[in-house]
């Protein structure tokens, strides 16, 4: 379960939309369950994706904070707690910084991504532990971001862009290295969703490639639901992980910047 958040994070960022959503007062909130032969589908960790107005140096940003922690009752057992932040541009809608921190256990992890837009690059540091920082400068394209950014730069695309079956690929930058999403799409089900009704969503299968430490392997193939209105909210994922498998389904919003229309009577 190591780098729990992330793992919801990158399911959800593969959902394959155009360009960024950000709205101040946007809450989403998820319960998250892990299935094995000792865990029959046992609900493990929440994650709560929010985004407010910041301030600094002149200028306003969109903050988007990812957190994620083990329900109390399993605490005892493994005690995490994840927050990812993510400062975007308002005017631009790209990133400008992204920090993490992440403990889970005995694990500690933290990295910092500063981009420039200007000169096409982004500027790494990450450590776990208490090991000296490594850091790199990567090149960047329009599609390159991280975990959080990628969970709202496609939520604007409408359903009739797609083509079921058309693969694409989306970039996300990782410490050291850019990661490529592969989706594809696979149409329009309605999905019951536990304890929220049933949805009308858009369906896309996904493929990840991954780093050494991450609960995927490489060429996992996932699964994600996503509300087929002008939100495009990612509603439920599943997905294999080395052993078992990880669901993570929508428990409630707030501050949405239109009606859940797909939301079925």
């Amino acid at each position: 379960m190591k780098r729990f958040l992330t793992t919801i994070l990158l399911l959800a960022a593969a959902s394959p939309l155009a360009a960024q959503l950000y709205h101040p007062g946007e809450q989403l909130f998820y319960r998250v369950s892990y299935k094995a032969k000792m865990f029959p589908n046992t609900e493990v960790g929440a994650v709560e994706v929010k985004t407010t107005e910041n301030n600094a140096d002149g200028k306003t940003y969109y903050k988007v904070e990812g957190i994620g922690r083990t329900l109390p009752t399993y605490r005892w057992f493994f005690n995490l707690e994840d927050v990812y932040t993510v400062w975007v541009d308002t005017a631009s809608l790209r990133p400008v910084r992204f920090v993490s921190d992440i403990r889970e256990g005995d694990y500690t992890f933290q990295s910092y991504y500063t981009y420039i837009w200007p000169d096409s690059v982004v500027r790494t540091r990450w450590r776990s532990r208490q090991n000296p920082f490594q850091e790199k400068q990567m090149p960047l394209n329009a599609e390159s971001m991280d975990a959080i950014s990628l969970f709202f730069s496609l939520r604007s695309a409408e359903a009739e862009d797609f083509r079921v079956g058309e693969p694409a690929t989306l970039q996300m930058v990782l410490q050291d290295t850019v990661q490529h999403l592969h989706y594809r799409y696979l149409g329009r089900e309605n999905k019951k969703i536990r304890n929220m009704g049933r949805f009308r969503t858009l369906k896309f299968e996904c493929q990840l490639g991954t780093t050494e430490g991450y609960s995927f392997t490489d060429g996992t193939i996932f699964t994600i639901w996503i509300s087929d209105d002008r939100n495009k909210i990612p509603l439920y994922i599943e997905s294999p992980v080395k052993v078992g498998s990880i669901n993570a389904y929508i428990s409630g919003y707030k501050g949405l910047k239109y009606p859940v229309e797909s939301l079925m009577k």
